[in-house]
């Protein structure tokens, strides 16, 4: 008997460490309001070293190359996860937010966080419903404050 009650009292503490974990991995104490500047100024800095072109990389880096395929994608990743969104609220719904973009950009070769606002460009060209219901249910003026880099 001794080992249910073990078992009883193990899964809330369970579920309280994992909220706390997903929490923490969401939450910055160093800007509330991110822009997703210092991300893109990163990545464009290390950029010109590994391509060569400044004309073709001045252009990439500001708007990456995003396939019709690619686009469809995304929206296809994020429509059936609307309805999770809303019910597990915002924080949660962001958390499953990157869990789709950062595979969905990892799979095309598109550098998500490098260029956040790609999610924005995408979804308002190839699915504006989805990115407005997705907006709603998240509590956020637009996708790419949502992108979180681990």
């Amino acid at each position: 008997m001794p080992h249910r009650r073990w078992l009883l009292r193990s899964a809330p503490l369970a579920a309280v460490a994992l909220l706390t974990a997903a929490l923490t991995a969401c939450g910055s104490t160093d800007d509330p309001n991110p822009t997703g500047n210092s991300g893109t100024l990163t990545t464009t800095a290390s950029r010109p070293a590994t391509t060569t072109g400044a004309n073709a990389t001045g252009t990439q880096k500001t708007s990456p190359q995003v396939t019709d395929a690619a686009a469809v994608a995304l929206c296809d990743a994020i429509r059936p996860e609307l309805s999770n969104f809303r019910v597990q609220g915002p924080t949660l719904g962001r958390v499953g937010l990157n869990l789709i973009v950062h595979p969905w950009g990892l799979q095309h070769g598109i550098d998500v966080l490098g260029n956040k606002a790609v999610v924005d460009t995408v979804t308002t060209k190839s699915c504006p419903d989805v990115r407005q219901q997705t907006i709603e249910a998240l509590s956020t003026p637009d996708l790419a404050s949502v992108i979180v880099g681990l």
